[in-house]
């Protein structure tokens, strides 16, 4: 996870961490949060534990989340769509997630809060619609977790 957002942080905003996220929720379920801390302390070790960083500590906890909710048996026809679209939301709402630790950290109040997600828009639209598209890689990314996993056993 840490490697390929490196790698990718030449596109703002474009990355591959929901596909990661949502596949290794889908197959390995609440084990699944080790990865997303790891990736959490990688960034925190080193890009600096910044009050950037705060947020991490419960942004991509949220995109778990939904997944856990997401039915264990939906129709093979529907996931695609349905990861795509989880993985957009998170994009779009990521700035508005983010924004409540920002506004305690920098002393703004609601207003100012709210100016601060206004004017991350162009940057979350970026991000929601960079997610969606990854996110078509979700499906066969847990294909190759599972294959992984009877390979392994």
């Amino acid at each position: 996870m840490y490697v390929s957002k490196m790698i990718m942080e030449m596109a703002p905003n474009v990355h591959l961490l929901g596909v990661f996220i949502v596949a290794f929720t889908v197959v390995y379920r609440k084990k699944a949060l080790y990865p997303i801390y790891v990736f959490v302390l990688l960034n925190g070790m080193f890009c600096g534990f910044a009050g950037w960083w705060i947020p991490y500590l419960y942004i991509w906890t949220v995109l778990w989340g939904i997944v856990m909710l997401l039915p264990q048996n939906m129709p093979k026809k529907v996931q695609p769509f349905v990861y795509m679209a989880v993985c957009a939301v998170h994009g779009f709402l990521y700035g508005t997630l983010y924004a409540p630790v920002q506004a305690a950290l920098y002393g703004l109040n609601f207003k100012g809060m709210i100016a601060w997600i206004v004017a991350g828009l162009p940057f979350d639209l970026i991000h929601g619609v960079s997610n969606f598209f990854c996110g078509i890689l979700v499906v066969p990314f847990i294909s190759a977790l599972k294959l992984a996993e009877k390979t392994i056993s």
